[in-house]
C-alpha cells in the first residue's frame, strides 16, 4: 500500500463513520406534534436555568385560577420534576444509542527502541476492521433503537398524563362529595337534635329516636372518610403535579367535575382509530425489526473479530540516516474455542420470541379496546341516568313527601327517611360522574395502545336501602 492510500485512508474513515447523534428538543417537539391533546405543546426538557425559570413563571400562571382538567395536565409538564426526570433518562438513552452507532476510536501505539547506535521508532494506527465493515447494521440497528426509545417515550408520557387526569378527578369528585357531606352531617345533626326534644316530649319513641342518632353517627362516619379521601386524592395530585409546599397551598381546584359530554363516542368510530395509533403494536414491530437487524449483525460478529493496523517505522542508523518502512498488520480471532452457537442461539430466540410479542400484542389490542369502551359507555348510560331520571324523581319525592308532612299525613321519621334516600342518590350520582370521567380517561389512553391503571367501582344503588323503609 503507498503512502497516497494512508493519506486519504483516514478521512475516508471519518466521512464513512458520520455523526450519528440524539437531539432531545427534536424529539419532544415530535411528541407535541403528534399528540397534542396529550402534551398541549408544553412537552420540553428544561435543561437552562432561563428555560426553568420560563416554566416556573407558566406554573405560577396556572395556579392562579381553579386548575381545570386540561390546566393540570399543562402544569405536570411544566412543573413536575419526575416529568423532567423521565426526558432527561430519554435523553441519556436516546445519545448512549446514538454512540453505539459510531466507530471505536483507532488505537496508536508509538515505539522507540535503541541498540548498538542505531535508532528505530515504531507507529502503529489499528482499528478494528469488523467495526468499519459493520458500520452500516450498526447505524441501522442504532435507527431501529431510536424509534423504539421513541415510542417508549410516547407510552411513558401518554401513561404519565393519564395518571394526571384520573388524579384531577379523583381529588375533584372526592372534593364535591365532601361538600355533600358537610351538608349532611349538619342536616343528620339538626334532624338528632329535633329527635331529642320530639323525644323528650313524648312525640317520639325510643326507637325513633336512636334511629335518628345512629344517622347522626354515621353521618360523623362519613364525613371523616370523605375528609380523608379529599386530602389523600389531593395529595395525590400534588404528587402528579411536582407541587412543593408553597405551591400546594395556591392549588384550588373546581367545586364540580365538568357535565357529561351530550353524546357519547360511537363505538364504529374507535376501531380504524384504534388499529392506528396503537402505540403498543407499533412498538413490538420495532422491537421485532430491532431483532432481525441484530441478528443480521450478530451471524459475522459470532465468529471471529479483526483488527486492522498500519505501520510506519524509521530506522536510524549510527550516522543518523534514516529508513522508512511502511506496513499492515492484520489481527485475526480464530475461531478454536468458541464458534458462536450459542450466541447465534440466543439472537434466533429473542427474534422468534419478538415475533410472537408482536402476535399476541395484536391479539389483546382488541380485547383491551373492547373493554374499556364497555367501561366508557355503561359509566355513560349510568351517569345520564341519575342526571336524567333518579335525581329528578327523587326530587319529585321528597316535594310530595313535604306537601304530605305539612298536610299531616306522614310523620316526621319518614320526611328525615326520605331526606337519607335523597343523600344516597345525590352520593351515587356524584360517583357515577366519577367513575365515567376515570373510565373516559382510560379509554383515551387505551386508543394509544397505554391501558390506564385506573380501577372503576360499581355505583351503589339506592334501590335496596329505599326498600327497607
Amino acid at each position: 500500500m503507498s503512502h497516497i492510500h494512508y493519506r486519504y485512508l483516514l478521512p475516508a474513515l471519518l466521512v464513512m463513520t458520520g455523526c450519528a447523534s440524539f437531539d432531545i428538543d427534536q424529539s419532544t417537539q415530535k411528541l407535541n406534534q403528534q399528540y397534542p391533546a396529550y402534551t398541549q405543546g408544553k412537552l420540553a426538557l428544561a435543561s437552562k436555568p432561563e428555560q426553568q425559570k420560563n416554566m416556573q413563571d407558566q406554573a405560577a400562571s396556572l395556579l392562579t385560577q381553579p386548575l381545570s382538567q386540561d390546566a393540570a395536565v399543562q402544569l405536570a409538564l411544566l412543573n413536575s420534576p419526575a416529568l423532567q426526570a423521565m426526558l432527561a433518562q430519554h435523553q441519556a438513552a436516546g445519545a448512549s444509542t446514538a454512540q453505539s452507532a459510531r466507530i471505536t476510536n483507532p488505537l496508536f501505539t508509538f515505539e522507540r527502541n535503541r541498540q548498538s547506535g542505531e535508532l528505530e521508532l515504531g507507529r502503529l494506527l489499528s482499528f478494528g476492521l469488523m467495526d468499519l465493515l459493520s458500520l452500516p447494521q450498526r447505524q441501522t440497528m442504532a435507527q431501529h433503537s431510536l424509534a423504539q426509545a421513541q415510542t417508549q417515550l410516547s407510552l411513558d408520557v401518554i401513561d404519565s398524563v393519564s395518571q394526571v387526569r384520573i388524579a384531577w378527578v379523583k381529588a375533584v369528585a372526592a372534593q364535591q362529595s365532601l361538600e355533600y357531606a358537610r351538608q349532611v352531617g349538619e342536616a343528620a345533626g339538626a334532624s338528632a337534635i329535633l329527635a331529642e326534644r320530639m323525644h323528650k316530649a313524648g312525640n317520639f319513641n325510643s326507637l325513633q329516636a336512636a334511629r335518628q342518632l345512629a344517622f347522626k353517627a354515621d353521618a360523623v362516619a362519613q364525613l371523616s372518610f370523605a375528609r380523608h379521601a379529599s386530602l389523600a386524592t389531593r395529595e395525590e395530585l400534588v404528587r402528579l403535579l411536582g407541587l412543593n409546599d408553597e405551591q400546594e397551598k395556591t392549588l384550588k381546584l373546581p367545586e364540580r367535575l365538568p357535565d357529561l359530554p351530550a353524546t357519547p363516542l360511537a363505538a364504529e368510530s374507535l376501531g380504524p382509530q384504534a388499529s392506528k395509533n396503537r402505540l403498543d403494536i407499533q412498538l413490538a414491530k420495532q422491537e421485532l425489526d430491532a431483532a432481525a437487524a441484530r441478528q443480521g449483525l450478530s451471524l459475522v460478529s459470532s465468529f471471529t473479530d479483526i483488527e486492522l493496523g498500519i505501520r510506519r517505522d524509521t530506522n536510524f542508523d549510527a550516522a543518523g540516516h534514516g529508513e522508512i518502512k511502511r506496513g499492515v498488520e492484520v489481527s485475526l480471532r480464530l475461531p478454536l474455542f468458541d464458534w458462536g452457537d450459542a450466541q447465534r442461539t440466543a439472537m434466533n430466540a429473542n427474534t422468534l420470541a419478538a415475533s410472537y410479542r408482536l402476535q399476541a400484542t395484536v391479539n389483546n389490542a382488541g380485547s383491551h379496546l373492547r373493554v374499556s369502551y364497555s367501561a366508557y359507555r355503561n359509566m355513560y348510560d349510568i351517569a345520564r341516568q341519575y342526571r336524567d331520571e333518579i335525581l329528578p324523581l327523587r326530587k319529585r319525592i321528597s316535594v310530595e313527601n313535604q306537601l304530605r308532612y305539612n298536610g299531616m299525613f306522614i310523620s316526621v321519621f319518614e320526611l328525615l327517611a326520605d331526606s337519607r334516600e335523597q343523600i344516597n342518590s345525590v352520593l351515587a350520582a356524584i360517583n357515577a360522574e366519577q367513575q365515567f370521567w376515570l373510565a373516559d380517561a382510560a379509554l383515551q389512553a387505551e386508543l394509544l395502545g397505554r391501558p390506564s391503571a385506573s380501577n372503576l367501582n360499581p355505583v351503589k344503588s339506592t334501590a335496596t336501602a329505599e326498600a327497607a323503609h
